[in-house]
């Protein structure tokens, strides 16, 4: 397989890429990431094509750049990365008890004498979360593991043991279901 371009700098998606035996080379996107979208799924379509496309905007023809974004789906509004402390318990009393869902759109691009050439689809997770004493919270939020992560939470850290269970690809909820990419590779 040829080296492909990762448009993030997210130490997660790094590790699966290197786990999956995917060459690639790190070139982290400027791209305003603004969507017009309403429904989860185009959402991270939407803004994981953001990043792909600027980054192969430069990048040498026929280099395939991949682009990711993952968003917390939550009573029907997307849980971002916490503000503070406050933001973070707010999130995970959504959380709490609950099933919510998790995102992650992918999105190959490369340039090539027709233009510039894409692929983008995403994959849905549903993560069923134990219900959280507001003791339990305080405690997870002073251990500062929700503040980098969208919904307040990384489902590899100490937040797993609220994890009921999950129906899909657990390296959705990661940040990128890597069996999709390396299918999507395959025939791009």
């Amino acid at each position: 397989m040829k080296e492909i371009i990762l448009a993030s700098g997210s130490p997660r998606r790094k590790e699966l890429l290197t786990l999956g035996g995917i060459p690639f080379r790190v070139e982290v996107s400027h791209a305003q990431e603004r969507t017009t979208e309403t429904e989860p799924g185009a959402i991270v379509e939407e803004l994981s094509a953001l990043k792909a496309v600027d980054v192969a905007s430069g990048a040498p023809e026929g280099v395939t750049v991949l682009g990711s974004d993952t968003i917390v789906w939550a009573e029907g509004q997307v849980l971002g990365k916490p503000k503070d402390a406050a933001d973070a318990k707010r999130m995970l009393r959504m959380l709490s008890g609950r099933a919510h869902s998790v995102f992650t759109g992918v999105t190959l691009a490369r340039r090539s004498a027709n233009g510039m050439e894409k692929k983008s689809f995403h994959s849905e997770t549903v993560v069923h979360v134990a219900k959280m004493s507001e003791e339990e919270m305080d405690a997870y939020i002073a251990g500062g593991d929700p503040f980098d992560k969208a919904g307040a939470y990384g489902i590899q850290g100490p937040f797993a043991v609220y994890v009921e269970r999950i129906e899909g690809d657990y390296l959705t909820v990661v940040g990128l279901p890597l069996c999709a990419v390396y299918q999507a590779l395959k025939t791009f």
